[in-house]
């Protein structure tokens, strides 16, 4: 989808982190903005710094464990523009869990968070991007951790167990719905980026429904320096929709690429290993 300039995009989870970024880059192309988030206060800010810089948004609070509240959101984005072009996805939970250590709680708190919202806010929105019959994309937030499974020691301490898991079910998701939407020039991009600015733990803590738990008291923190700056996510994400790309990657150190060279490498050799049994 090349065109941006003049059409809506819709970024649920937009107020913080990749999120502000995604609706920087956004505005930036020249697309209206809805800026949704279960925080309201933090989509407004979001949304008055699109408008301070030149460009056009709106805030809307939206609970994304919720059907309804989608909905509602998708039929405000239509009425604001006419037609729902780009829906960016970027709702997520983070925090130590130890896969063998974690509640069924825990696990239908990621599973929620991590997976069906992102698969709630494409099926609210898909009946709009297909009403227009015009190109449309849909980007979906998951992480590195969706194609790598890193020890905490590379995490800074964290360990990801049930992040990874469910970053890892996005990917497959993003992948099998973009091989069905392609027919009706809807594309579908899995977002995939390593460590960025924002306070998703302490967002994500706080807002956990009763149902899993309930809220828990963390404490938001400075982003380490080797965090990439939120809003240098937008190019990339701008980029990436331009180009039709099923992964968009914001990080493109050495390293990384040295850690996806591994893993696929131990893929090839077990598969080749397993021909030789044969």
């Amino acid at each position: 989808m090349e065109a941006l300039e003049g059409k809506t995009a819709v970024v649920i989870g937009g107020g913080g982190g990749i999120g502000r970024g995604t609706s920087l880059g956004l505005a930036d192309a020249g697309m209206h903005v809805v800026v949704a988030d279960i925080e309201l206060e933090s989509a407004t800010r979001v949304a008055d710094e699109i408008v301070a810089g030149g460009g056009s948004a709106r805030a809307r609070q939206v609970d994304a464990t919720d059907s309804a509240s989608l909905a509602e959101l998708a039929a405000f984005a239509e009425s604001e523009s006419g037609g729902v072009h780009v829906l960016s996805n970027n709702v997520g939970v983070i925090a130590t869990r130890n896969l063998v250590e974690s509640t069924e709680a825990d696990w239908a708190w990621y599973l929620e968070f991590n997976v069906m919202a992102i698969v709630r806010g494409v099926n609210a929105f898909l009946p709009h991007l297909r009403a227009h019959g015009e190109p449309a994309h849909i980007v979906n937030t998951s992480s590195m951790a969706g194609l790598l499974a890193l020890p905490p020691q590379a995490t800074g301490g964290v360990d990801t167990g049930l992040y990874t898991t469910t970053k890892h079910a996005l990917v497959g998701y993003c992948s099998m719905l973009r091989a069905q939407l392609e027919p009706e020039g809807i594309g579908v991009s899995v977002l995939c980026p390593g460590l960025v600015a924002g306070n998703l733990s302490a967002t994500a803590a706080r807002n956990r429904p009763a149902r899993y738990g309930g809220p828990e008291d963390v404490a938001e923190r400075t982003p380490p320096p080797s965090a990439m700056p939120n809003a240098d996510i937008g190019p990339s994400v701008v980029a990436g929709i331009r180009a039709n790309r099923l992964y968009i990657f914001t990080h493109h150190d050495a390293a990384i690429a040295d850690m996806l060279q591994a893993r696929f490498d131990a893929l090839l050799a077990d598969f080749e290993a397993g021909a030789a049994d044969t």
